[in-house]
């Protein structure tokens, strides 16, 4: 059987904040249902859920020197989704699986690269959870809080962008752990979110406050142990001038630089030697030994009600260059996903 493969294509490089303009949805070539028999090792997948994330960015500038490849131009647009799979020549992959992995921004994708493919098996979770709490960016809160980290209870913790797919797991983990936690946020809802439903201690609208080192010294009166960034820029100088001694720094971000070609200086180095600060950037792939332990710790709080999750749903494929263009100017509350179509 051959159906239509409607597709987000990525236009071409840009330099400042992304538009929906550079990306395009277009009527794809039709396909059929089926994988040739001497195509081996690949599957056919219709795709249900996309992952909208700030990395994405990056991947839109001509840059080879980054830890992933930019698109090309002209290029279906990829990245993490959850899939039921159609028909498969991968043993490992059955007809009627969901996997999560990186797809393209599609109705339907040939994945040939499989040994990153991931088998749901557990399906009383919401499948697009598998794209956040249970996916990259709830590992990328696991890995970074508890390895990078290096918590103790009691420990003073700050997270920027603390509503967003990685922050809002990173404070009910310091939670859980016993930690005094405060997060930012770009508008009053997610304030209220942060300390009325995710369990901050107390949450900001840094739009709101005019002096950042002012406002983080407010609220941590003896200091910060622990900074999880995911924004970079001013939040980071700020940050710095309040960490306590031999406070640790998780840089797992900087999505307020993404959009500048000659990005913002940090004028407070100086109170890492003073401080004895350890500041250490990380990606959630330095860690991948720990997934199994982390499926496990966070599936048992889903379950149990010692975590939530908040995520943002925009419907239709038609809806994916909006919801990616919103990321970056705070329009999604949670974690932002397309609906592309139901199981």
């Amino acid at each position: 059987m051959e159906v239509g493969n409607r597709k987000v294509v990525f236009k071409g490089f840009i330099t400042g904040a992304p538009k929906e303009t550079d990306m395009e949805v277009k009527e794809g070539d039709r396909i059929v249902l089926q994988i040739p028999e001497d195509t081996k090792g690949a599957v056919l997948v219709k795709n249900l859920y996309l992952s909208c994330d700030p990395y994405m960015r990056g991947r839109m500038r001509e840059s080879y020197d980054s830890y992933i490849p930019p698109f090309q131009p002209g290029s279906v647009i990829e990245g993490y989704g959850v899939c039921k799979v159609i028909d498969s020549t991968d043993p490992n992959f059955s007809k009627g699986d969901f996997v999560s992995g990186i797809t393209g921004w599609e109705e339907y994708s040939v994945i040939r690269n499989t040994d990153k493919l991931r088998k749901i098996d557990i399906t009383d979770i919401p499948l697009s959870y598998y794209l956040g709490l249970l996916g990259m960016p709830g590992f990328t809160a696991y890995a970074g809080f508890y390895e990078v980290c290096s918590p103790k209870k009691g420990d003073f913790v700050f997270v920027s962008a603390a509503s967003g797919a990685v922050g809002q797991i990173v404070g009910q983990l310091a939670k859980l752990h016993g930690c005094y936690v405060v997060g930012s946020a770009g508008s009053k809802q997610k304030v209220e979110l942060l300390k009325n439903k995710l369990s901050f201690d107390e949450a900001f609208n840094y739009k709101e406050e005019p002096d950042l080192a002012a406002t983080l010294e407010r609220y941590f009166p003896q200091g910060i142990d622990i900074y999880f960034d995911n924004v970079g820029g001013t939040m980071l100088d700020a940050a710095l001038v309040n960490m306590r001694v031999h406070g640790r720094v998780a840089v797992c971000g900087m999505v307020s630089q993404h959009s500048f070609s000659d990005p913002q200086g940090i004028h407070n180095l100086y109170t890492i030697v003073k401080n004895r600060v350890n500041i250490k950037g990380f990606l959630q792939s330095d860690y991948l030994h720990l997934y199994p332990k982390f499926l496990e710790c966070v599936q048992a709080y889903y379950k149990e009600g010692k975590i939530v999750y908040i995520e943002d749903v925009s419907e239709g494929l038609e809806s994916a260059p909006g919801a990616l263009v919103g990321l970056f100017s705070g329009r999604n509350v949670g974690k932002q996903v397309v609906c592309v179509a139901k199981e």
